[in-house]
C-alpha cells in the first residue's frame, strides 16, 4: 500500500491546510474530466480522493497513524479488546482450533505484539465479531453518487459480503441501515463518506462552483456554459458583471435525501479571467480606453444572487 502522506506530497506532521492544498493541486491535476482515457490517472485520483478521505478526518487519521493499512479495523479490535480477559502479558484473541491454540482452544497473542501478526488471525476476530452487537461498517462515495445513489458490494463484520444500494441525497457521516437476511438480528449501518470534488463544495443540499469567465463577457455581457453535477446549463450574464458575483441556478444542486425528485441549487461565482498574449495592438487599444477614462469601480464585488432558469 502506498503510504497517504507520500501520495499527497506532506509530512507526517502537516496541517490540515497543508494537506488540503495539496489535495486539491493533485486533484485538478489527475482529475478524469483533464485526463480523459488515461486509465492510469483515473487509479491516481481515486487513490488521492482516498488518502485525503483519511487524512482530512482527524479521528481517521489519527487511527491511520497509529494502526497504518488496517485503521478501519481498529475501532472493532479497541471494542473486543476492551471486552477481553487479559492474561499478564498476553491476551485471549481469537478461537482457532486449527492452529493448535492453548489449552482452552483459544491462541494467545503478546500484547506486543506486531500488528500484523494481530490481523493475520482476523478471520476468527470476524467470528467473534458476528457475536457482538451492530457496528458501523464504513463506506466511501464520490460526490456524483451521492447525489445519484450507487450500491456497493460490502465486506460485512461477520464475513459476508453483500451488495447493498445507498440512496441519492446522502450527506458525509450519513448512517444508512441494512438487515441482512439471516443475520441473527445482527443489523449494521453503513457510515458513509462523501469524498471532496474538485470543483463543487457542498452545503447541505446546495452546491458553489466557481465560472471562469472571459472579461470581454463580464464587461459587455455574454452566455456562459456552467458545470453541474450532471452536465452543464447556459448562464446569461448581464453587463459589467463584477468579479465575484453569485448566480443562483435553481434546482441544479444535489438531490434531497428524503425526496431525490426535488432538489437543491448550484451558486455559480464568477471569476473574471484576464486576457493574456496580447499582441502589440491590442495593448495599444487597451491603453486607448484607459486614457478616454475608465468609471470608478462599484466598490466590494457583489455577492447578490440572481436566479438563472436553466436550460
Amino acid at each position: 500500500m502506498i503510504d497517504h502522506y507520500n501520495l499527497l506530497g506532506v509530512p507526517r506532521d502537516a496541517q490540515e491546510k497543508e494537506i488540503r492544498r495539496a489535495y486539491r493541486r493533485l486533484a485538478r491535476e489527475y482529475h478524469p474530466d483533464v485526463n480523459p482515457g488515461d486509465d492510469d490517472a483515473g487509479e491516481r485520483f481515486k487513490a488521492i480522493n482516498a488518502a485525503y478521505e483519511v487524512l482530512s478526518d482527524r479521528e481517521k487519521r489519527a487511527k491511520y497513524d497509529r494502526y497504518g493499512d488496517q485503521w478501519q479495523h481498529a475501532e472493532l479490535f479497541e471494542q473486543w479488546r476492551a471486552g477481553s480477559e487479559s492474561d499478564g502479558d498476553f491476551f485471549r484473541f481469537f478461537r482457532r482450533e486449527d492452529l493448535g491454540g492453548g489449552p482452552d482452544g483459544f491462541t494467545y497473542i503478546s500484547g506486543n505484539a506486531d500488528l500484523s501478526d494481530l490481523f493475520a488471525g482476523f478471520g476468527g476476530f470476524r467470528e467473534h465479531a458476528r457475536r457482538r452487537p451492530a457496528a458501523d461498517v464504513p463506506v466511501s462515495i464520490t460526490l456524483a453518487e451521492a447525489d445519484q445513489g450507487t450500491s456497493r458490494l460490502m465486506n460485512l463484520p461477520d464475513g459476508r459480503r453483500l451488495e447493498v444500494r445507498i440512496p441519492p441525497g446522502v450527506r458525509d457521516g450519513s448512517r444508512v441501515h441494512i438487515s441482512p437476511d439471516g443475520s441473527a438480528g445482527h443489523d449494521y449501518n453503513l457510515l458513509v463518506t462523501v469524498l471532496p470534488h474538485a470543483r463543487f463544495e457542498r452545503d447541505g443540499d446546495n452546491l458553489h462552483t466557481i465560472v471562469d469567465v472571459p472579461l470581454a463577457d463580464t464587461v459587455l455581457g455574454g452566455k456562459v456554459n456552467v458545470r453541474t453535477l450532471r452536465g452543464q446549463v447556459e448562464l446569461t450574464l448581464p453587463p459589467e458583471t463584477q468579479n465575484g458575483r453569485r448566480f443562483r441556478l435553481a434546482g441544479q444542486g444535489m438531490a434531497r435525501r428524503h425526496d431525490p425528485d426535488d432538489r437543491g441549487d448550484l451558486y455559480a461565482e464568477v471569476k473574471v479571467a484576464l486576457p493574456t498574449g496580447l499582441t502589440a495592438r491590442q495593448r495599444d487599444l487597451m491603453r486607448q480606453f484607459c486614457d478616454a477614462g475608465i468609471p470608478e469601480a462599484a466598490g466590494q464585488a457583489s455577492h447578490e444572487t440572481q436566479e438563472e432558469q436553466t436550460k
